[in-house]
């Protein structure tokens, strides 16, 4: 289910185009329990309640890792994830940026989206063609590296 957010000019949710928008990315991995039912309730939450904060973007979940995306006012976004660092479904949450200024959303039509981890690569490089931000362009390509670290370390260990 897609929510679309109220938009005005380029930005989502906001009144005004010139709202500083701010992006932080982490992964996070998955308390015991967590599971797909866990996670999308996790979702059907953030959604409604992301519409309130200005807040679009996506969750990945899979392996018992969360990988997000997250995007809007900057102190929305610092706001929620002292949230998320503070749910108990999460735990070792790492930062794979520091939470930049960016120019523009990657992800302005998702309040959240859940990705499938088969996904992500798809996701990653649509959003990467798509951003005109060179702050986002730069953690799209750390993360699509990260990516092919990972599947690389698979795939070695399968062999």
């Amino acid at each position: 289910m897609n929510i679309r957010l109220p938009t005005h000019g380029d930005e989502p949710g906001f009144g005004s185009t010139s709202a500083a928008l701010y992006n932080v990315i982490y992964c996070s991995r998955a308390a015991d329990g967590v599971d797909a039912k866990e996670v999308d309730r996790i979702i059907e939450t953030s959604q409604r309640e992301n519409v309130a904060r200005g807040i679009t973007g996506l969750l990945v979940f899979g392996s018992g890792i969360f990988f997000q995306w997250l995007e809007g006012p900057p102190t929305s976004v610092i706001e929620l994830m002292a949230l998320i660092r503070s749910d108990d479904r999460h735990h070792s949450v790492v930062m794979l940026n520091p939470g930049e200024a960016v120019d523009d959303r990657m992800f302005g039509e998702w309040a959240m989206e859940l990705v499938s981890a088969e996904d992500i690569r798809t996701v990653l490089l649509d959003a990467l063609d798509e951003t005109d931000s060179p702050a986002s362009a730069k953690s799209l390509r750390d993360m699509l590296e990260q990516l092919e670290m990972a599947e690389l370390g698979e795939a070695i260990d399968r062999d």
